[in-house]
């Protein structure tokens, strides 16, 4: 068998329906066991040492949805990249926005957070 390569796999996501892509990803969820939104958001960033990491980088928690959930729901999908139900999902269970990022990225989105009404923890 051919291997499939990035571009025709592309192109041929192209041709696809909304709904089978959803149905592509799900069957990919169940075979792999992975959920492929989730891969782009635990991604590592790139940078220098890592004990000048652990120093400098914290981990974006949401305490609380404050009464402006929707408002809460939408600057998480902002600051993700994630969907409709997965954001939902996070500021439901009071989830972790970010993880291992800079203090001062974690300023803005704690300010955004909070702007939207939520209540934001750093660990």
């Amino acid at each position: 068998m051919a291997k499939l390569t990035r571009e025709s796999f592309i192109e041929s996501l192209k041709e696809m329906s909304l709904l089978e892509i959803k149905e592509l990803v799900d069957a990919m969820k169940e075979e792999f066991g992975v959920d492929p939104s989730a891969v782009a958001v635990a991604a590592a960033p790139v940078a220098g040492d890592a004990a000048d990491d652990s120093n400098s980088t914290v981990t974006v928690v949401l305490a609380a949805a404050g009464d402006a959930k929707v408002n809460v729901i939408k600057v998480v999908r902002e600051i993700t990249g994630l969907g409709l139900k997965e954001s939902k999902d996070i500021v439901d269970n009071n989830g972790t926005i970010k993880e291992n990022i800079s203090k001062d990225e974690a300023n803005d989105i704690k300010a955004k957070l909070e702007e939207a009404g939520a209540t934001v923890e750093f660990k």
